[in-house]
């Protein structure tokens, strides 16, 4: 056995989509808690996590078992550290300013820092999520996300 089949549970990719998959797991369980049509989103993306994790970890497993060089994770840790400080800014910012604001402004302004340029783009894609999200969750579902604090009474 060599030394590169040796670890092959600690490639970056492995120990990545065990952790997504162990992770949205525990989420399941208080996610079937809910009702059933609370439960339906939450539920089948944490799914679709788990099923796009195990792709892949199948994957990157194959890869280890054929010899290849783990893939570096990646080549500019502060984008990531960067996109997690915009993660913890958005969920403020829906709590504080409510959900259709923070995502009509955090959509455009989160591709705008990875790269995308394109004005017309970024509108276009603000508007088709936010008004895609409110036809099928307000006005067909019935539910309502958060207002945020400063528009309440």
């Amino acid at each position: 056995m060599t030394n590169k089949n040796k670890h092959r549970m600690l490639r970056p990719e492995t120990l990545t989509a065990l952790g997504i998959i162990l992770i949205s797991g525990a989420f399941l369980a208080p996610a079937f808690e809910l009702g059933t049509i609370a439960a339906l989103l939450p539920a089948v993306m944490l799914i679709g996590l788990i099923a796009l994790s195990l792709i892949l970890l199948i994957g990157d497993q194959r890869a280890a078992s054929a010899g290849s060089p783990p893939e570096q994770v990646t080549k500019s840790p502060k984008r990531v550290i960067g996109s997690f400080i915009l993660i913890v800014c958005y969920v403020l910012s829906v709590d504080y300013i409510g959900f259709y604001p923070s995502t009509a402004i955090g959509i455009p302004l989160i591709a705008y820092i990875f790269g995308f340029r394109n004005l017309l783009g970024l509108v276009a894609a603000s508007v088709i999520v936010v008004g895609a999200v409110y036809l099928i969750f307000d006005l067909g579902m019935h539910r309502d996300f958060p207002i945020g604090h400063i528009w309440m009474n």
